[in-house]
């Protein structure tokens, strides 16, 4: 029972972990910028915002993207 318990717990992990994309964020400087998950915008502002590879939260003007892709 625990080996089952123990495959479903790493099969659960496993696609948790194939959920999250990550993006690349090309600006107009020529910077790219990798987020962890998907960059959300913020449509009243123009700002979007992302999530770097520490966990830190950052924004940038949308006006300054010129690239955005999954990675």
């Amino acid at each position: 029972m625990k080996k089952y318990s123990l495959l479903a717990v790493f099969a659960a992990a496993a696609l948790l972990a194939g959920c999250s994309s990550d993006y690349v964020i090309q600006t107009k400087s020529g910077d790219m910028i990798v987020t962890k998950g998907k960059p959300e915008t913020d449509k009243s502002t123009g700002l979007v915002t992302y999530k770097d590879a520490g966990g830190s939260t950052h924004e940038i003007n949308r006006d300054q993207i010129t690239h955005m892709i999954e990675k």
